[in-house]
């Protein structure tokens, strides 16, 4: 999509396009003959635009939720975009900390400047892109929201006049997506310059500890148990060294490092009555004995993200099992005690154990009736398989 034909889809006439190219996909209308209904009135460069925007809508839901029927987007800046949730999120931090004023130096398609925005913090967007400046302006306005977006260079701005500084570096190379700073759009030197005053950095979840500066805080957060970031907050919006932000359906919990005795209070201890799975932004934030700490339990190996415990505690930050039984680790046992039981239907989960769970599960032939969850891994440098009952 070039900039001309996306102007083109803000006036009059490629709205009515756009809704015909809706009502199209909505009824089923297979993309063939809804591109050759489209073209009776248009250009076939106009109908692929509108057919294309109806798709990446769709796609859009999984993020932006209802707000994607009313929002526009390029296919490479929607997967790129955050999450309305944890976009939402951070632009409550930003509120909280008192920043009235916000830049966002590399908007995309405006994700994010419509949650602070949303947030009542007054906004403005910057990207070296004049589609995406486009769409981000289309977005605010489709909203109904406030802000000013243009056509920059991020690393050129002069942003200090912003009470908060906000920055989601490209990071992806020629050869596709890459987890090397040294790839990142703008690049991680000028990330550590900004990282120098009061501003929010969003990064991979997989960014290793090491390379955050001393006295800045790092985030990792999950939605729906799927690890989708890690932000780095700098300057006074710093309030701790690590934290672990989990969004589900029930709301926001947040853990930080402040609340982990460490592995010298927490320790290994043998299997008891549950068994806890940390979430992925606890484990990436390396807040597992933190868990462990809260559920008043230990580590079944020192290298092993899984918690046990002798009672049962609610905890937004891990999931909970039951440990039923123990069973042999031997695949040929195994599949023997499994039969035993009547087990045709299995769960298997697996960390720190060499084993594909979808291999396993096709040797062990399994074809009773019963259904159950087992759980491999290493208890005290043993391979252990725990069957296990979840909540």
């Amino acid at each position: 999509m070039d900039l001309d034909d996306f102007r083109w889809l803000l006036t009059d006439e490629g709205q009515a396009l756009l809704a015909e190219a809706t009502t199209l996909v909505a009824d089923g209308t297979p993309a063939l003959a809804a591109g050759s209904a489209l073209r009776r009135t248009t250009t076939p460069e106009r109908a692929a635009t509108a057919l294309t925007q109806v798709e990446l809508r769709g796609r859009a839901v999984a993020k932006f939720g209802d707000l994607a029927a009313r929002m526009y987007f390029t296919p490479d800046a929607l997967e790129q975009a955050t999450r309305l949730r944890v976009a939402r999120h951070r632009a409550g931090r930003a509120a909280a900390f008192g920043a009235q004023t916000l830049v966002d130096l590399g908007c995309g398609i405006g994700g994010d400047l419509v949650a602070a925005a949303a947030a009542g913090i007054v906004c403005a967007g910057v990207d070296l892109d004049p589609v995406r400046v486009a769409v981000a302006e289309a977005n605010l306005a489709a909203l109904g929201l406030p802000g000013a977006v243009q056509v920059a260079d991020a690393t050129t701005v002069d942003h200090s006049g912003f009470d908060l500084a906000f920055a989601d570096p490209a990071r992806r190379s020629g050869a596709g997506r890459s987890f090397r700073v040294e790839d990142w759009t703008p690049p991680w030197t000028w990330v550590e310059d900004l990282l120098r005053r009061d501003a929010c950095v969003k990064v991979a979840p997989g960014i290793p500890h090491a390379l955050v500066p001393d006295g800045v805080e790092a985030e990792w957060v999950s939605d729906d148990g799927e690890v989708k970031e890690a932000a780095l907050w700098a300057g006074r919006t710093a309030t701790v060294a690590r934290r672990a932000t989990v969004i589900g359906e029930g709301g926001l919990a947040t853990i930080t490092d402040e609340e982990d005795p460490g592995p010298g209070v927490v320790g290994v201890r043998a299997v008891g009555g549950y068994l806890y799975e940390p979430d992925g932004a606890v484990i990436r934030a390396g807040l597992v004995t933190a868990v462990a700490a809260g559920v008043d339990g230990g580590l079944v190996d020192p290298k092993i993200a899984y918690v046990t415990a002798d009672q049962l505690f609610r905890t937004p930050f891990a999931r909970s099992y039951r440990v039923l039984e123990t069973l042999p680790y031997r695949e040929k046992q195994l599949k023997a005690a499994l039969r035993e039981r009547g087990i045709g239907r299995l769960t298997i989960k697996k960390r720190g154990v060499d084993v594909s769970p979808e291999a396993l599960r096709k040797r062990l032939a399994l074809s009773g009736d019963a259904e159950a969850t087992i759980v491999l891994t290493r208890v005290s440098g043993e391979g252990t398989a725990l069957l296990v009952e979840p909540f």
